[in-house]
C-alpha cells in the first residue's frame, strides 16, 4: 500500500477510525509510518501521540483496543480511513464515540446482519437449524411459506392487534428473506429496486 506520509514536514497523516459494525465513525487520530507499521503487524490500532511525542496503541491503558478490520488510504494517499471492532467504549471520556455518539446498532441495520446470518446457513447449512431445513426443502415450500406468513400478516392487521401484526409480518420478512437468499438474491435486491422507483 502506497501511503504518502511526506506530505507534511512532520510526517503525520490523519487516520479516522469506523466502527466496521455500525458504520459510526469513532475517533480521528495521527498516524507516522512506524505507527502505520505497527498497526499493520498487531492488528491493533496505534497511532503517534502528538502530546506524548511517541507511539500510542489505543486501549493500551484502559484495555479499549480498536481491532482492526481493514485500512484504506484516501485518493491522495495522505489520510486513512480504518474499519475497526472496538474493544468498548473509544473517548478517553467513557463516551462510544470522540463526539459522544452512542455506537449501538441501529435496529433497521439489523436487517443485513440477519440477511449475512441467513446466507452463512445457506452456505454452511448446518444440521438441526430451522432455516437449513427450508433451504432443503425447495422453492415451492419456501414460497409456500412465504405465502402463509402474508396471510397470517392480513388477518392480524384486519384484526387490529398490533402486537400480533409485527409477530406475524417479523416471520413474513425473515421467510422472505430466506426465499430472496434462496434465488441468489438478498435483501439488498428489493431496496435498489424500491430506491430506483422513489426516483
Amino acid at each position: 500500500m502506497n501511503i504518502n506520509f511526506n506530505k507534511e514536514p512532520s510526517g503525520l497523516i490523519p487516520a479516522i477510525i469506523q466502527d466496521q459494525n455500525t458504520n459510526k465513525v469513532l475517533m480521528l487520530g495521527f498516524m507516522n509510518r512506524e505507527a502505520y507499521d505497527k498497526t499493520v503487524q498487531s492488528g491493533q490500532v496505534t497511532f503517534f501521540s502528538r502530546t506524548r511525542k511517541r507511539l500510542w496503541t489505543k486501549g493500551e491503558e484502559s484495555g479499549n483496543f480498536l481491532n482492526v478490520v481493514s485500512i484504506t488510504p484516501d485518493c491522495d494517499q495522505d489520510t486513512l480511513l480504518i474499519k475497526a471492532i472496538p474493544v468498548g467504549p473509544v473517548c478517553h471520556t467513557g463516551a462510544d464515540t470522540c463526539w459522544d455518539d452512542s455506537n449501538a446498532t441501529d435496529d433497521f441495520y439489523f436487517l443485513k446482519t440477519l440477511q449475512n446470518f441467513i446466507a452463512k446457513r445457506k452456505e454452511e447449512m448446518p444440521a438441526g437449524s430451522y432455516t437449513t431445513s427450508l433451504f432443503n426443502s425447495g422453492t415451492a415450500k419456501i414460497a409456500q411459506k412465504v405465502g402463509e406468513e402474508a396471510v397470517e400478516t392480513v388477518i392480524e392487521a384486519m384484526a387490529n392487534n398490533d402486537e400480533r401484526l409485527i409477530y406475524e409480518a417479523s416471520d413474513l420478512l425473515y421467510h422472505l428473506m430466506v426465499l430472496l437468499s434462496h434465488k441468489g438474491l438478498s435483501i439488498s435486491d428489493l431496496a435498489t429496486e424500491l430506491k430506483k422507483r422513489h426516483k
